[in-house]
């Protein structure tokens, strides 16, 4: 059985990506931008051209994102891949799928409305996107923007993926990360993804 046990310390260095949400997201229009100076609504037209297998990435993440507890689109992640969002610290791709099979299991539909590629380098994929999210049990629709980053390896498969809702990065101290911790480390003893990811 994968394992459960508690997380490592966080990855710090070349794997954990920090982002400059200004820098990447911030409209020339200043009313567009939120008062922190960031825009995290996607707008595709100004989305930067990745080649086919960077493009595989996204559509992968976006698929589990919207759903589709998929253990094809869960090989975008490398084995020990870290999830980090502001509900969850997961630090194996086990820990991860227990947090993408959750999904159905919350929501009445989760759908990518749209992206915007915003920074693409040998190992840095970023992206805005807005995913709408239904609840399984009020019934309405809430679209979520937000900036997607994740740090790549050498094969091209994700190593480190970073979901910030708002301007400030994750400090990963205090009761916030003993939370995450926490979600990221048992949430699979309810989700019960496949036990060979």
């Amino acid at each position: 059985m994968p394992s459960t046990a508690p997380s490592a310390p966080v990855p710090r260095g070349e794997t954990e990506p920090r982002p400059d949400p200004q820098g990447l997201t911030s409209n020339p229009d200043p009313s567009q931008n939120a008062p922190t100076d960031v825009d995290y609504t996607p707008h595709p037209e100004s989305s930067l051209k990745i080649p086919p297998e960077r493009e595989a990435i996204i559509k992968a993440i976006t698929n589990l994102y919207s759903g589709s507890a998929s253990e094809e689109d869960m090989k975008v992640y490398a084995e020990k891949a870290v999830y980090d969002d502001p509900w969850s610290f997961c630090d194996t791709r086990y820990k991860i799928a227990g947090q993408w099979y959750g999904l159905p299991k919350l929501f009445a539909s989760s759908k990518t409305l749209a992206t915007e590629v915003v920074e693409n380098t040998a190992t840095t994929l970023a992206w805005k996107q807005t995913q709408e999210y239904t609840p399984r049990l009020v019934h309405f629709s809430k679209p979520v923007n937000s900036l997607i980053t994740c740090t790549l390896d050498k094969e091209g498969k994700v190593i480190y993926h970073k979901d910030m809702w708002n301007h400030k990065d994750y400090s990963h101290e205090g009761l916030g990360k003993v939370l995450k911790t926490l979600n990221g480390d048992h949430l699979t003893k309810v989700t019960r993804p496949p036990e060979d990811l």
